[in-house]
């Protein structure tokens, strides 16, 4: 017997008809990127994006047709993400800080039949035209004033486009397993491979966004989204955002500490979200002006995603900004909400060392994930907080393959996806990640967690940023070098390093050397990038050898 229900189907669209129905004078502030500060809100983003819908039609995109962008966060963006999917066409946001080889590749795999971009990324576009096959249309994502003097044929001006169309467009119905966006993973190792998102995935993972016990999004936040729209779908937040009415801050590529304080503090700035190195460039700046009034900020939470978070951060953002700090777990094939680390009430009692370390944990499953983690053979793993294994993920918003079928069978027999995660379950079902597979390192046939000591690292005074590799030792296989990059003006050398470390971790997990460098080297996302790293000290001998 079937329930007596209206079936209707969830689509993106939706969203943003919810959001300027009940939610219509609520502001959306973005900083543009050919300069300006430009204010609208939802009703406006709705009328937007119905004008792109109608854009799109006109010029031949049809339902499952991938639409391209290179932009940063901005209204014009967020117009695309409703525009694009609530047409049926495949919105799909390509990542710019990929190295311009694999943006040719990500856009002629996905055949884009429309690229929009905004115009800081002009000589990109001039560069790569000649050699994206599929692309039928170039947008400048601007105004006539602004557009790019560049050689590309046929060049088309957005707000010109935009503004030729009517906001009476109806939006279509479909199935709402239908595709809406794709993004493409950050190919640190091979090419990048395509993540196909669904209307249902993404309104179900929006969803998720809103639950007291992960970001507790809300009709009453101001939410400023540092996390780039062209990772994962922005974590969500876009289509959050819209579900619940919040005020929505987009700060397009301004992302230096003082651009951050200065659109939190003016903006007044409730809830923000990011990669731990957006958050370090904050605080270097907070640090280099100790005149700047951290107390002028608004902000109450802050999710960090993307890296795990350094004590050290943890505890400045909780004891100098009073804000709460929401880790998660996930990737772009999770969409990337996998776990999210919010106490439990047994937890108020306890000691806040034990606190710290509780909070310093990726996080438990939420509704709609199913964790577990096995061993080589693919045998289950007891969660007792000691055993690690490989992590693997299922559910109605995680990845079931690539888009087409790249990388072959991605999933076990049950259907949980291997995340290429090394990761521990305690009893009440926090995940700490251990390493990732291809990072762990083993020396005398036991792991070192890099990530921990990293995190322990970063707390040491003067070190900026710290990264851990594994190098070839005669005796152990394996032994860690720690890559440090210091705090400008710091004087910290090995000793003091290797002291502050001493008590923190394990003893067999001290690193056995220290290399002070410049910078380090990161991944389109903000990742270190380790496989550059072992490659440059591939052959480097330590002292222990």
């Amino acid at each position: 017997m079937l329930g007596l229900m209206q079936d209707r189907p969830l689509l993106i669209s939706s969203l943003v008809e919810h959001a300027a129905t009940f939610h219509p004078e609520t502001e959306i502030v973005s900083r543009r990127p050919e300069g300006g500060t430009h204010r609208t809100h939802w009703r406006g983003i709705r009328d937007q994006s119905r004008q792109v819908a109608g854009m799109l039609r006109d010029l031949g995109v049809r339902q499952g047709d991938r639409v391209g962008t290179l932009a940063w966060n901005s209204d014009r963006h967020l117009a695309l993400y409703y525009g694009a999917s609530g047409s049926g066409a495949v919105l799909h946001t390509v990542n710019p800080r990929l190295f311009p080889d694999q943006i040719d590749y990500i856009i002629n795999h996905a055949e884009d039949a429309v690229l929009c971009f905004d115009v800081t990324f002009a000589p990109l576009v001039e560069k790569l035209a000649p050699r994206l096959k599929s692309v039928r249309h170039f947008i400048a994502m601007c105004g006539r004033a602004h557009m790019p003097a560049i050689d590309v044929p046929g060049l088309q001006c957005f707000d010109e486009l935009v503004a030729a169309q009517s906001i009476d467009y109806r939006w279509p119905e479909f199935d709402e397993r239908t595709a809406s966006s794709l993004c493409y993973t950050s190919g640190t190792t091979g090419n990048p491979k395509g993540v196909l998102y669904s209307h249902r995935s993404t309104v179900l993972h929006a969803l998720m966004e809103l639950a007291p016990d992960t970001f507790g999004l809300n009709s009453g936040e101001t939410l400023m989204l540092i996390v780039p729209m062209f990772h994962a779908n922005g974590w969500g937040a876009p289509y959050g955002a819209a579900m619940v009415g919040a005020r929505l801050v987009l700060p397009g590529q301004f992302l230096d500490g003082k651009s951050v304080y200065e659109m939190m503090r003016d903006e007044k700035v409730s809830f923000s979200q990011g990669v731990p190195t957006v958050w370090l460039m904050l605080f270097q700046y907070l640090d280099a002006n100790p005149d700047v009034d951290v107390g002028a900020l608004t902000l109450k939470r802050v999710g960090i995603g993307g890296a795990a978070v350094p004590r050290a951060m943890l505890e400045r953002f909780e004891k100098q900004f009073g804000a709460e700090v929401v880790q998660g777990w996930g990737m772009t094939e999770t969409s990337p909400i996998g776990v999210i680390s919010k106490l439990l009430p047994k937890h108020a009692a306890l000691p806040a060392e034990e606190l710290v370390k509780i909070k310093l944990k990726q996080g438990r499953g939420v509704w709609g994930v199913d964790l577990k983690i096995v061993d080589d053979d693919g045998k289950p793993l007891p969660w007792d907080g000691k055993a690690f294994g490989h992590l693997r993920v299922r559910g109605p918003w995680i990845a079931s393959g690539y888009y087409k079928a790249e990388g072959g069978v991605v999933t076990d027999e049950e259907g949980f996806f291997s995340t290429g995660d090394v990761a521990t379950i305690d009893p009440d079902g926090f995940l700490q990640l251990v390493d990732r597979a291809k990072d762990v390192i083993k020396s005398g046939g036991e792991w070192i967690s890099s990530i921990d000591v990293e995190n322990a690292a970063i707390g040491c005074p003067g070190i900026a940023e710290a990264a851990i590799i594994g190098v070839a030792h005669p005796k152990w296989g394996e032994r860690p070098l720690l890559i440090a990059v210091k705090r400008p003006g710091a004087e910290v050398d090995k000793s003091a390093v290797l002291d502050y470390l001493a008590g923190r971790i394990a003893k067999w997990w001290l690193p056995d050397d220290v290399v002070f460098v410049a910078e380090l080297p990161h991944t389109a996302t903000g990742k270190l990038l380790k496989t550059k790293l072992r490659e440059q000290y591939r052959d480097y001998e330590l002292p222990t050898a």
